[in-house]
């Protein structure tokens, strides 16, 4: 089934050219079913690249999906258009009144800094406590699932001598999940994160299970079973070019950085990366709506009852 998004979003050229499906209003309201409500919380700075790579990932599923785009209130990013902030993304305080079947928080660029220091983090953390009584299952990345994890739980996030950074062989520890179903034993997942999650600290938290891990990246995804959250730490979703413009950034600014690992044919930056990871992503996040769908109410507003 298409994904439903603004008619004149950027996204929806790129998806098309793509050959991704993609739903208008008119044919939305003939169809008799009720589309799953996801509204995406971009914390991100590229907010149009962002929102292309998770509308591209979600419409990949049977299901029609709607995305409502939302970020902090007074948020002024800076490699984001005004005129588009003003045209397709609305205020926490525009739509706290409203119910959604799943939130997505997307990564920010402010890992290294300690949580109370985020200008937002306030707003963020009443943003996590509505979802509770608004939003039936969250799915965090990457900085966002950090977040998540010390708010609801106190888990901390801790410092990494130097940027994790790559396609990294990643386990699937449980193929009974219903989030892990279909995926291949072995997963090849990009990964770009200063700090991380360790697994000790999840000791005496029973519900959160941990069903992907790497020896070499760490923690990559928890399911808290309880609270029907899926926290993932690195970036299925990410474009195939994107860590390649991330390393020649990073270059230009002069930070510290390393070639990244097993992504470019022959560790040669001269050559074009190879997609290793798209279909496991496609896989994943249909997974993730068929779990929202599967245990969302029909009725919108009972979410959170």
């Amino acid at each position: 089934m298409p994904i439903k998004i603004p008619h004149d979003l950027p996204a929806r050229e790129t998806l098309e050219r793509e050959g991704v499906l993609i739903i208008r209003d008119t044919d939305a309201i003939r169809q008799d079913i009720r589309p799953l409500r996801i509204a995406l919380l971009n914390l991100m700075p590229k907010k149009i690249e962002t929102e292309t790579q998770i509308a591209r990932v979600l419409a990949g599923t049977p299901l029609q999906v709607e995305m409502t785009l939302f970020a902090p209130s007074g948020y002024v990013p800076k490699n984001t258009p005004r005129e588009h902030m003003i045209d397709f993304y609305r205020s926490w305080e525009e739509i706290r009144q409203e119910k959604f079947d799943g939130l997505i928080v997307t990564g920010a660029p402010v890992e290294q800094l300690p949580f109370e220091a985020v200008v937002y983090w306030e707003e963020l953390r009443r943003i996590f406590d509505w979802s509770l009584t608004h939003v039936h299952g969250l799915f965090a990345l990457c900085w966002g699932a950090q977040a998540a994890l010390h708010h609801f739980h106190g888990i901390p996030k801790h410092q990494l001598p130097e940027k994790r950074f790559g396609v990294f062989p990643h386990r699937v520890l449980d193929h009974t999940s219903l989030l892990m179903r279909g995926l291949d034993d072995e997963i090849r997942i990009p990964v770009s994160r200063h700090t991380e999650n360790r697994r000790e600290d999840l000791a005496g938290h029973a519900d959160l299970e941990v069903l992907m891990e790497s020896d070499e990246a760490g923690l990559c995804l928890v399911h808290d079973r309880r609270l029907r959250h899926v926290h993932m730490f690195n970036h299925l979703e990410y474009d195939s070019t994107t860590l390649d413009a991330e390393y020649r950034r990073d270059l230009e600014k002069g930070d510290p950085i390393g070639v990244p690992r097993y992504y470019y044919p022959g560790d040669d930056p001269s050559r074009a990366p190879v997609n290793t990871w798209r279909g496991n992503a496609h896989l994943l996040y249909s997974n993730w709506i068929n779990y929202i769908y599967q245990t969302t109410p029909f009725d919108v507003a009972q979410i959170g009852r």
